[in-house]
């Protein structure tokens, strides 16, 4: 276990200690999207859902998940962050809502569980205002996209 980070010389889980590392200017960008059909996209798109404007509340959701993350994820470092950006957008050849989270933050450790959980949260809440209409949508292809700073340098998706 010794290969694993969040682990201790005794097999239990930790919070890896941070502590010698330098502080850097750290980015993530993550992404997500919600699948609907050409009636769920429609209403979205018109701001006819009963429960009110989608994207709004969506893109608030997310980055009030992004500031939740270490409540919801056990190792994570609550880090001071200096920024979260969510866009959403509709993809209509697709009936999909693009989602797309950039967080940021200076410090020890970097912001990429955050930029998904924004991305993750975000999701989830399209869902939860739009199931009334529709019970078969579908949450895919949340990933990173692109990180910057730390020892590990930058990660950009191919």
């Amino acid at each position: 276990m010794s290969d694993f980070s969040h682990f201790n010389e005794s097999g239990r889980a930790k919070m890896v200690d941070v502590s010698e590392k330098q502080d850097t200017a750290r980015t993530a960008v993550a992404a997500g999207r919600v699948l609907v059909n050409e009636e769920t996209f429609k209403l979205i798109k018109s701001g006819g859902m009963k429960k009110g404007d989608v994207l709004g509340t969506a893109q608030i959701a997310g980055i009030m998940g992004a500031k939740r993350t270490p409540d919801i994820i056990p190792m994570c470092h609550p880090i001071m962050l200096s920024g979260v950006d969510i866009d959403l957008s509709l993809n209509e050849a697709e009936c999909a809502v693009e989602i797309t989270a950039t967080a940021k933050c200076t410090g020890a450790t970097g912001v990429e569980m955050e930029a998904l959980t924004a991305v993750s949260v975000a999701a989830l809440t399209v869902y939860d205002m739009c199931k009334a209409v529709q019970k078969d949508m579908e949450i895919t292809d949340i990933r990173l996209l692109k990180k910057t700073g730390g020892k590990s340098g930058e990660f950009v998706r191919k």
